[in-house]
């Protein structure tokens, strides 16, 4: 059974009465079965298109090391080299203060987010832009930087985060490899994990990377958008069919609809064959045993739900594996079809049985 690390980093205080977006899935605001761990193996193992998913959290990683890279060169700038006079110095320093706090919470898509974090990530795109277009620094500038570029080179692209803490640092050339990265691994034609785009987005991306030389986050703001859309649009809707109403995967559903009707063939062919044999119906109360786990295992693949679990408080998330649920709205909505699953189960369950063992026998 799959532990609880799975589980959103969220307070358990935070309760929506509704069902999650996408966006609140990928900024990491539900909890299971409808967190973005979830959505990750839904994406792999059903919907086949984890790649987009991947791309997707690359761009947003590579969104907060722009951030922590700007922000550690803002501190390396201002803090470290108050004595810088050329004009340039001067008009870097002013592009970082201007900045001001660069704490986020908003990893969206470009639309998504309050106006003041779409203008600060704008200021975050202009700024790499500039920097690598503009003339070279003045000796005291470079030096700060190639400080803080000794400072931040010592952890690699993985393990950034938007932590202030001073070992989460990272350097323009762990800015520039991360944009490279995206670009050889999800947009060139043939790449290892090549996605299909709308258009010129790809090429478009590469012409920035390659000719211009650019590698700030803004680039990529078009085609994240249009994945995001993509996934919003295809792959989220059946997500929350499996996970927010059912709790089984496609391969124990399967399973089930297989027992369920071997079962319920075993349950007519004893039903028949014990009425035609005219046994008692004390002897033909064991045809309730086989009829029950027919209707159980049927009306389970009917709704994609095993109502037991579920009133246990688990969802399956790979065939044996169970996470709990932890999502309060699911929870309810999860309880509710469960005693309705049960209902139809018993009320079929009894019909048959009562059919089968009260009708009188004839031995033929």
């Amino acid at each position: 059974m799959l532990e609880a690390e799975h589980s959103s980093p969220i307070p358990d205080s935070m309760v929506r009465n509704r069902l999650p977006t996408l966006f609140e899935v990928l900024c990491r605001l539900t909890h299971p079965p409808v967190d973005l761990f979830s959505f990750y193996i839904y994406m792999r193992d059903q919907q086949r298109s984890v790649d987009y998913l991947d791309f997707w959290l690359d761009v947003a990683q590579h969104m907060s090391l722009c951030r922590h890279y700007v922000r550690e060169l803002r501190r390396s700038v201002l803090v470290g080299t108050p004595d810088l006079e050329t004009e340039e110095s001067k008009r870097s320093s002013r592009a970082l203060e201007a900045m001001g706090d660069l704490e986020y919470t908003h990893e969206g898509p470009a639309r998504f987010g309050n106006e003041k974090e779409r203008n600060r990530d704008a200021q975050i795109s202009s700024y790499l832009r500039n920097q690598s277009h503009d003339s070279p620094a003045s000796s005291q500038e470079r030096g700060a930087r190639a400080r803080a570029s000794t400072q931040l080179s010592s952890s690699t692209p993985q393990q950034i985060t938007d932590s202030n803490s001073p070992g989460h640092t990272v350097s323009r050339d762990d800015v520039r490899a991360s944009a490279e990265k995206i670009l050889y691994t999800f947009l060139l034609p043939g790449a290892e994990r090549e996605i299909t785009l709308d258009g010129t987005i790809a090429a478009d991306i590469e012409r920035e990377i390659d000719t211009n030389n650019r590698d700030d986050p803004e680039i990529f703001d078009v085609a994240k958008d249009y994945v995001f859309q993509a996934m919003e649009r295809d792959a989220f809707p059946g997500f929350l069919r499996a996970r927010a109403f059912g709790n089984l995967v496609p391969p124990t559903l399967v399973a089930r609809m297989i027992i369920g009707l071997l079962s319920l063939f075993g349950a007519f062919w004893t039903g028949f064959n014990l009425i035609f044999l005219n046994r008692s119906r004390l002897t033909r109360c064991w045809e309730i045993l086989p009829f029950t786990i027919a209707v159980y295992c049927l009306t389970s693949y009917q709704y994609n739900l095993d109502p037991v679990t579920a009133l246990a408080g688990y969802s399956e998330l790979t065939p044996g594996k169970f996470t709990r649920i932890r999502e309060p709205y699911v929870r309810k909505l999860l309880v509710k079809r469960s005693l309705m699953v049960l209902a139809v189960t018993i009320i079929i369950d009894a019909a048959l049985c009562v059919l089968f063992i009260l009708v009188p026998g004839h031995r033929l």
